[in-house]
């Protein structure tokens, strides 16, 4: 996945701008060089969020990808196991 040119912390000062009413959104991403879409995706990821809670999401989903990498290498080990059980029981 392409990395974003933009942290957490300042897609959501560009939303609070907008939801502010200091400017209106089609000029928030004609300033920064992004797609009617992209503005969309962001507001429905980020939306209603604050920079600390943005952090604090970052900071569950890095710990959600090591405990999925965790799952998956337990469920090798337990699949391996069950080789070695089958291949032995069946000797």
């Amino acid at each position: 996945m392409k990395a974003s040119r933009f942290t957490e912390e300042q897609i959501v000062k560009a939303l609070r701008a907008v939801e502010r009413g200091g400017k209106k959104a089609i000029e928030q991403q004609r300033d920064l060089g992004i797609s009617n879409a992209t503005w969309y995706i962001w507001k429905r990821k980020y939306g209603g969020l604050s920079v600390s809670e943005v952090r604090g999401l970052r900071e569950m989903e890095q710990e959600n990808t090591k405990l999925k990498r965790i799952v998956a290498n337990l469920m090798l080990e337990s699949e391996a196991i069950k080789e070695v059980l089958c291949a032995a029981v069946g000797e």
